[in-house]
């Protein structure tokens, strides 16, 4: 890369947590929640008129994960002007939510749009820019991950959030909406999500382990 610029270097913490990749962040997170509200929209409409109303709040999966990472980069911007980070139970439950979450979603809706394109649906610009915005969610969920405070309380939180969420989709028919050929496979679907979701949940489970683990060696 030039000018000295290697891969070490942006994935870095100086460079990630600097000020102007955080609001670079925040600004993406931010944008990318409000037009995944709007994707939605149809569909909470149609929730809203045939659903309980409190299962509203499970039917935006994407826009509500890049909402809790919003939170969490703000949280990160607010340590950048204090000397000691400021941590609460609040803050660590954003946090682990927002990875969990960004990962599992991430993942999914890309594994999504190219199942319907093997099973025979055409491919649109729009198909590539939620690749690519849905890919970002993972990527930057596993890079910020290290940042965080993953413990036992708010990861079980966030699994009881995730795997209750797979539990009312798929029993209440409030997942997000499919293609017809997708549809036509829907067990199929729910199984991977079910797998998906339990993947994810362990392998931040793993990368909260293994830094406490790491700070309880160094002292």
């Amino acid at each position: 890369m030039p000018n000295g610029l290697t891969w070490t270097t942006l994935v870095s913490r100086s460079f990630l947590t600097s000020p102007w990749m955080l609001w670079s962040l925040f600004w993406i997170n931010c944008l990318g929640t409000v037009y995944g509200y709007y994707w939605y929209w149809e569909q909470l409409v149609y929730t809203f008129a045939n659903r309980p109303i409190w299962m509203i709040l499970l039917v935006p999966d994407s826009p509500t994960s890049s909402l809790f990472f919003t939170l969490a980069l703000i949280y990160l911007l607010r340590d950048i002007k204090k000397d000691k980070p400021t941590r609460s139970p609040l803050r660590r439950i954003i946090e682990v939510v927002a990875v969990i979450t960004s990962f599992k979603y991430g993942i999914w809706a890309v594994v999504m749009i190219f199942a319907g394109a093997y099973q025979g649906v055409p491919m649109v610009w729009q198909d590539w820019m939620l690749i690519g915005s849905h890919l970002g969610m993972a990527v930057e969920a596993v890079l910020f991950a290290r940042f965080f405070q993953i413990r036992p309380i708010s990861w079980l939180l966030a699994a009881l959030w995730v795997l209750g969420n797979d539990y009312v989709d798929y029993t209440y028919i409030i997942y997000p909406w499919l293609p017809k050929p997708l549809e036509d496979h829907i067990d199929g679907v729910a199984a991977f999500t079910w797998g998906l979701s339990w993947f994810t949940l362990l392998l931040f489970g793993w990368i909260g382990w293994s830094k406490k683990r790491r700070k309880s060696g160094s002292k």
